[in-house]
């Protein structure tokens, strides 16, 4: 399994959100949901209209079987309104072109997550990348280990913390400052 990294620069997030805009719309669609969630891919991946017509999404963790109840971002709402427009509860999100009513493969958003990776000269990217993108600016933002802990499910802090980079960073902040 390749270790993957958050995307950091938010100014490069703006810009794959901007080509994905315009490239594609379930793309651009899968992209906010990953990074507004902080959600699996497996997760994302089930998800339906109906699921995202509320405030909130509503789910069961694929990977832990725990509920789960999180906030749309209001950014991820405007995107998400007239893309589910005139769209039937039962319909998958992220549909894949193949059969009726499927979702993409995780193969297929691994694909997608490539060329974009390619595209602005990003390394070690995957699907997990959507997630850890969502975790690092949470917790840049709010500095709060312990709730990105509770978001992710996770045992304890420490794998929070380096799940998401910030270990890292921190580790390569401090070799930086170093004066000899």
């Amino acid at each position: 399994m390749n270790f993957v990294q958050p995307i950091r620069d938010p100014e490069i997030i703006s810009s794959i959100k901007r080509y994905l805009k315009e490239k594609n719309e379930r793309d651009y669609i899968l992209f906010l949901l990953g990074i507004y969630t902080g959600l699996r891919i497996s997760d994302i991946l089930q998800l339906k209209v109906g699921d995202v017509k509320k405030d909130r999404i509503y789910l069961r963790e694929m990977k832990t079987k725990k509920r789960k109840s999180l906030p749309i971002h209001p950014a991820l709402r405007r995107a998400l309104k007239p893309y589910i427009e005139g769209k039937e509860d039962h319909v998958y999100l992220i549909q894949s072109r193949k059969g009726e009513n499927k979702p993409i493969q995780r193969s297929m958003a691994y694909k997608i997550l490539k060329d974009v990776a390619e595209r602005f000269g990003l390394e070690s990217i995957g699907t997990h990348t959507l997630r850890k993108t969502f975790g690092y600016h949470f917790h840049k933002e709010t500095n709060n280990s312990e709730m990105l802990r509770e978001i992710f499910n996770h045992a304890d802090v420490s794998i929070t913390r380096r799940y998401i980079g910030i270990e890292q960073d921190t580790i390569d902040q401090a070799i930086f400052r170093l004066r000899f």
